[in-house]
């Protein structure tokens, strides 16, 4: 009996290095509960974000002097763009948050989503009794997010929805490894000249509260290293056991292999 408690000891003690507590998603999350969901979450419009705009009507010449072909399209902006076939038309929306559109001149469009933008270049076209039966299609072509620390593929992101969770981000970031905290990732924003950081914990169900639990154009996303990250400072990449884990091991094992043939 003597023999057994301290075994029993030392296992507890190694087992509560890797508590589910510490790993686990929304833990008070409560379950068969429907929550509301905020309807304004859609990326809006900042000064120099680029889209596309295609118009298209039944008169191919009318839809020819809305669109800019292809060869208008600035230098080294194809990164991270949808391919698309045809003509497209892109803008870069300017420090007021306008765009010099075809025919129609200036229009601010800075704040608005993409379906409201494209309803306001609808709107002027109509206004502008050049055509009344067209469609037009707006489409994100710059916007993007970064995920940077404990995430197993670390790097930029193309925002191409109307709307981006943090969970979706990190999902296409690979997740956390497992040596990312859980209650420790930051979300850096710029907005309105400023720079923010965010703290938010994906334990917990607070985590839909956030304001960065949907993501914004150039936001950072870095996952904090836990405390064994930490401590290896010889990490090898394709590996996550360190020289000190294997000496904390060994130790138990030695220690637990005593107790047993003593």
């Amino acid at each position: 009996m003597k023999r057994i408690v301290p075994i029993l000891l030392a296992t507890t003690l190694m087992a509560a290095c890797n508590t589910p507590e510490k790993i686990s998603y929304f833990q008070n999350v409560p379950l068969n509960t429907y929550e509301t969901i905020g309807t304004d979450n859609d990326i809006r419009l900042r000064p120099q974000d680029q889209i596309s705009i295609i118009v298209t009507t039944k008169d191919a010449e009318i839809t020819s002097l809305f669109n800019l072909s292809r060869s208008q399209y600035r230098a080294g902006e194809t990164e991270l763009r949808p391919n698309y076939q045809g003509e497209v038309s892109g803008y870069t929306l300017d420090s007021k948050g306008e765009i010099d559109f075809p025919i129609i001149g200036k229009i601010k469009i800075g704040g608005l989503t993409r379906s409201e933008v494209a309803q306001k270049i609808k709107n002027s076209i109509i206004e502008a009794k050049m055509v009344k039966d067209l469609v037009v299609t707006v489409e994100f072509l710059n916007l993007y997010f970064s995920a940077v620390g404990e995430v197993k593929k670390p790097g930029k992101y193309a925002i191409t929805r109307d709307r981006i969770s943090l969970l979706e981000g990190l999902a296409m970031a690979g997740d956390l490894n497992i040596l990312g905290r859980r209650d420790a990732i930051y979300v850096i924003r710029e907005e309105n000249g400023q720079r923010v950081s965010h703290e938010v914990d994906i334990r917990k169900k607070e985590l839909f509260d956030s304001p960065v639990y949907y993501l914004r154009q150039n936001d950072v996303i870095y996952v904090v290293p836990n405390n064994v990250r930490a401590g290896q400072s010889t990490l090898n990449d394709n590996t996550f056991l360190s020289t000190s884990f294997f000496l904390r091991s060994g130790s138990f094992l030695t220690s637990l292999g005593y107790l047993l043939f003593k």
